[in-house]
């Protein structure tokens, strides 16, 4: 997964809750800018910051190691 997947995510996210860029920067205290930026998979977004938006937005981020990945194809 990279920076322009997980706008992709946030944006689809946020459109389903029929919230606006400027109400989901509100509601997750961060700017109108940021919001913009996330969604078009700026690289250099805060992540501590994406994280927050994903939070408002009820979003969870997972982490897979290779083991895992190694396990899920396992029979």
């Amino acid at each position: 997964m990279d920076a322009s997947e997980i706008g992709f995510l946030i944006r689809q996210e946020r459109k389903k809750q029929k919230l606006t860029q400027e109400q989901l920067a509100a509601l997750a205290g961060v700017g109108v800018r940021f919001i913009r930026e996330v969604e078009h998979g700026k690289l250099t977004c805060q992540l501590a910051l994406v994280l927050q938006v994903m939070q408002t937005l009820g979003l969870k981020l997972g982490i897979k190691t290779p083991d895992d990945r190694l396990q899920e194809r396992s029979p």
